[in-house]
């Protein structure tokens, strides 16, 4: 099990660094290896075999890999483990990184319309070209409560449950998804496995992430809110967050999007549809810290009473 004192190192550094720009990053290793494998073998037949081979083969790698290279640790002083799952859990963790990314969409955005656009290009999935100032807002914002739960929850959710190798076997299976679990014609057999186990591995996460949202604004009463609404969304999981800051703000989220190309036409999350503004950035940022803190506070209490 995971020495909580790695926990407050990895979360302190993720806290004051955010990702590491200029150092090796083993995300961006995984983003190499999924696009390699993806290039050599979408093609063809047997595609959906193929896409469930590559995704559930570089899952079980890498938690082994990090299993077995943490067991070897083990055998020398306590301190080398403990750095190594601190690194681990400073790479994997992306709060700050998120956090800085969407307040730097609404600072583009109050100096141009195509700043805003080009920027949230950058943690967007969907196309921006030709998005609305409040359209840009408000991919944002989904965003900003959406990878709450995959850049924060989950991983901690993980760690708690299987130590540092499942914390890293997470950010493989998020990654997997981010890149080949679209319904596109390209990629809806091969990575239509990717897709389903993110959408496994997210289950339970998504849904602590409401609930720590709902507790970190004090609202108990959206319980009953986010239970209706978080349906409304594609993904089994990407609703509840989303409806959860969609009841803190008062606002409305989801609609028809393009992405790559092609219109995908999500439901609506929530009724009001009014103007977001500066002020909801800042106080969206305050309550995703705020349920950051609470899911740091019970994984470290799991990890004392498990080490």
């Amino acid at each position: 099990m995971t020495n909580p004192l790695s926990l407050l190192i990895g979360w302190v550094l993720d806290l004051f660094l955010g990702d590491p720009q200029r150092l090796p990053h083993p995300i961006v290793w995984f983003g190499k290896i999924i696009s390699f494998g993806e290039h050599r073998l979408n093609k063809g037949r047997h595609r959906l075999l193929k896409g469930a081979l590559m995704s559930v083969g570089l899952i079980v790698f890498v938690f082994a890999v990090t299993w077995f290279l943490r067991y070897y640790l083990l055998h020398l002083p306590s301190y080398v483990c403990l750095l190594f799952d601190a690194l681990i859990i400073f790479y994997c963790l992306a709060g700050t990184t998120l956090i800085r990314e969407v307040r730097q969409v609404f600072l583009a955005l109050d100096r141009s319309l195509d700043e805003g656009r080009r920027q949230v290009a950058r943690i967007v999935g969907r196309d921006t070209s030709e998005l609305s100032a409040q359209e840009v807002r408000t991919a944002a914002l989904e965003t900003l409560a959406e990878n709450l739960s995959d850049g924060v929850i989950a991983p901690l959710f993980w760690l708690a449950l299987l130590g540092t190798p499942g914390m890293l076997a997470y950010k493989m299976v998020n990654t997997l998804d981010s890149m080949i679990g679209y319904k596109t014609e390209r990629y809806k057999d091969f990575g239509c496995w990717a897709a389903h186990i993110d959408d496994i591995a997210n289950y339970i996460p998504a849904r602590l992430t409401a609930l720590l949202m709902i507790l970190a604004a004090g609202r108990p009463q959206l319980i009953s809110f986010v239970w209706r609404n978080g349906r409304n969304h594609v993904s089994p999981n990407s609703g509840y967050p989303e409806a959860a800051l969609a009841g803190i703000l008062n606002c409305r989220f989801g609609g028809p999007h393009y992405y790559f190309g092609e219109l995908f036409d999500k439901p609506y999350i929530g009724d009001n549809e009014r103007e977001l503004t500066t002020a909801d950035m800042k106080k969206a940022i305050r309550v995703n810290r705020t349920a950051e803190v609470l899911m740091v506070i019970l994984t470290a209490l799991c990890a004392w009473a498990c080490y």
